[in-house]
């Protein structure tokens, strides 16, 4: 990979520094190189302070590079402060602009606290949706996203509806959005992660994939037809398939990534077999984002007990998704 990804600070209260330092010590030989947007201080003596990411690579088997980005108040390792939440936004926007001109081949951000951010005006559901909206005006010639993905060594879930109500999520699927949110995916999985035919298996939405309509309307009259648009598509779709049986073992071999209905038909079982190495990964955007499948969890920040393995993770899955797209013809 010819630039260094770009790490986002996320809210340094939070157990992102210290899963940031494992992973600048775990990766130091092997890579891929990083390096952080945030205060130095948050990442101790291991820290050198670059003026450009270009400074990055030579650096990182000896230092963890960091690009200068100072706090309004100094952290406190487990208590959030709305005062660094302009920090916090700005090292993503800046990772994301460095990423947009090549400077770096990929974000990778650290968990945020939303309920912090709103006090600096952030007006977005989460990270998928605010880097899209960075990345919105940017040409891409894929569908556009964003899609959030979950992916770990046993499971690949792509999720039509992100963070919503349960009820709004039910109230908002058509089969357009199913049918897009598949497409983006089929074209990710394709760009970023070198399947040449990938295999969809689209989730049912209601008990038994609605049981011929006994058990709810919406998986013969909403997702049925979608799968049936996506065939025609030449794109290698199947279902509406019961969400019950869908990830034993034996079931997971015949798919390369299922296409769930809501947040919780995807992440519970993703984090059920893969807690520590899920990736979150925005997909159908111009550029690359991953993240590790976890928060902030102040309760333990601090104390040296985060595990890194989501984190990095996430910044092999940031190289190897820039690895794939460089190589595309």
């Amino acid at each position: 990979m010819a630039a260094p990804l770009a790490v986002t600070m996320g809210d340094p209260a939070g157990v992102g520094p210290e899963i940031t330092r494992a992973a600048w010590s775990a990766l130091r030989e092997s890579g891929p190189a990083f390096f952080v947007i945030g205060d130095p201080a948050l990442y101790g003596d291991e820290a050198a302070p670059i003026g450009s990411p270009q400074e990055a690579a030579s650096l990182f088997p000896g230092k963890l590079p960091v690009l200068p980005l100072s706090l309004a108040s100094e952290a406190q390792a487990g208590q959030p402060s709305g005062a660094n939440a302009d920090a916090v936004i700005t090292s993503i926007e800046q990772a994301v602009a460095l990423a947009a001109d090549g400077q770096a081949g990929g974000v990778v951000t650290n968990p945020i606290a939303k309920s912090v951010l709103y006090s600096a005006g952030f007006a977005h559901p989460g990270h998928t949706e605010f880097v899209a909206t960075l990345t919105g005006d940017l040409p891409f010639d894929g569908p556009r996203g964003p899609v959030m993905m979950l992916a770990g060594d046993k499971l690949r879930v792509a999720l039509v509806s992100i963070h919503q109500p349960l009820r709004e999520a039910i109230a908002g699927l058509t089969t357009d959005t199913i049918a897009h949110t598949a497409r983006i995916t089929h074209d990710a999985l394709k760009r970023d992660f070198g399947i040449a035919a990938p295999r969809l298996a689209l989730a049912g939405l209601n008990p038994h994939a609605g049981e011929n309509g006994r058990m709810g309307h919406e998986d013969a009259g909403v997702i049925a037809p979608a799968i049936t648009q996506l065939q025609a598509e030449g794109i290698d779709a199947t279902g509406p398939h019961p969400a019950d049986t869908l990830f034993a073992p034996h079931k997971r071999e015949s798919y390369d990534v299922v296409i769930a209905m809501y947040h919780d038909q995807a992440l519970v079982p993703l984090k059920t077999l893969d807690f520590d190495q899920g990736v979150n990964m925005t997909l159908g955007l111009p550029i690359i984002r991953t993240s590790p499948d976890h928060g902030t969890a102040f309760d333990i920040a601090g104390k040296d007990l985060a595990r890194p393995d989501s984190f990095i993770a996430a910044i092999r899955t940031a190289a190897e998704a820039a690895a794939n797209r460089s190589a595309a013809p």
